[in-house]
């Protein structure tokens, strides 16, 4: 029997201390269009493709009472449980931009084994951001 799902990765949820600095910082750092920051401060989006990057308040109440109080880590030491990936035609250009507007140099670009240009920066939460280049260049239309 065939199925009438067929889902679509819609969004990711960053769970962040200060919705509207984290969606300043990822407009800047990153090059994002901020799609939607809404009076409350407690909800903000980019523009990211066909998956939009949205960002909430570390203890958002409404999902708390549904999901449970989010998790983090114990210590500014101990890596975030998510790592948010974006891919550039230019990763130093990118990665210059990022470390410019306020995220924390990991490592500096370099070529992988596998032949993608990957370099990592924190954001201002402390999360893990790598900037790679494309795997499989997007095709032009």
């Amino acid at each position: 029997m065939a199925s009438n799902v067929s889902p679509a990765f819609a969004y990711t949820v960053v769970y962040v201390k200060d919705v509207a600095k984290s969606v300043a910082f990822y407009a800047k750092a990153f090059g994002h269009n901020v799609r939607r920051l809404d009076e409350s401060h407690r909800w903000g989006e980019l523009e990211s493709g066909q998956t939009t990057i949205a960002f909430t308040p570390l203890h958002q109440h409404e999902t708390d009472d549904l999901s449970g109080r989010v998790q983090t880590p114990g210590s500014r030491g101990e890596r975030q449980p998510i790592e948010v990936c974006f891919a550039y035609p230019d990763v130093d250009a990118a990665y210059k931009r990022a470390v410019e507007n306020g995220a924390v140099a990991v490592s500096e670009p370099e070529k992988k084994e596998w032949g993608q240009k990957v370099g990592y920066v924190r954001d201002i939460d402390g999360i893990v951001v790598r900037i790679g280049s494309y795997v499989n260049p997007p095709k032009q239309d």
